[in-house]
């Protein structure tokens, strides 16, 4: 599965000078937050392949103004021909506002996922706005890590860990990917690209169940 990762920063290539075939031949395209809500709805709009997307701490127009054909995945996990997503947006509490958590708010939700994490059997991707702590994380408040992404990433072990909010732009010497023992850790500022393939050998929820749950329950009857 081919996989386009967003965050941060609107790509020129797709935003100033857009033509559809630059997202084509994608199989999933994840925002890991801080972009322009019709952004993604145009990209939403010249592909077939789900958009998800977590919130950033910069994304309170969203509150009024969410961006359309687009799947949020917060407190969730979303699963794709057998890939399985956790979604956790939001920045670590720097001032007064939403999309913003402190430790205990962050790790209070994961243990609220817990039921869910069993049902699926843990997730291939954690996506999130935020890194993890000590993973390319700043040592001002806003750009803090969480430590309980460390801890979720250590019991479950998945193949990727994707966030953005600390721009490559901020330090030339911040690696665009790392290794947290067998997970690839990804920094999705502007946009990047990752393959990842299902395991073979578990049971996979159908893909129309996983888009019809998400639909207002007008459309559903």
């Amino acid at each position: 599965m081919k996989i386009l990762l967003l965050a941060d920063e609107e790509s020129k290539a797709l935003w100033d000078f857009f033509s559809p075939d630059k997202i084509r031949g994608y199989d999933l395209i994840i925002s890991c937050g801080d972009l322009n809500p019709h952004y993604l709805t145009l990209l939403a709009t010249f592909t077939s392949a789900p958009l998800l997307y977590v919130h950033g701490n910069h994304d309170t127009r969203y509150l009024h103004d969410p961006p359309e054909g687009c799947i949020c995945i917060e407190d969730d996990i979303f699963e794709y021909r057998g890939i399985r997503v956790l979604g956790l947006g939001g920045s670590f509490r720097y001032k007064e506002g939403p999309f913003q958590y402190t430790e205990s708010q962050m790790a209070n939700r994961i243990r609220r996922l817990r039921r869910k994490l069993k049902s699926y059997k843990g997730f291939d991707i954690l996506v999130t706005h935020a890194p993890a702590r000590g993973l390319n994380d700043g040592e001002d408040l806003p750009h803090r890590g969480f430590e309980c992404f460390n801890r979720l990433l250590d019991e479950y072990s998945p193949g990727y860990f994707v966030h953005g909010h600390v721009h490559m732009s901020y330090n030339a010497n911040l690696p665009r990917c790392c290794q947290k023992g067998s997970t690839t850790v990804v920094n999705a500022y502007e946009k990047h690209v990752i393959e990842i393939e299902p395991d073979p050998n578990r049971p996979v929820r159908p893909d129309w169940w996983q888009l019809w749950k998400r639909l207002p329950i007008v459309s559903q009857l």
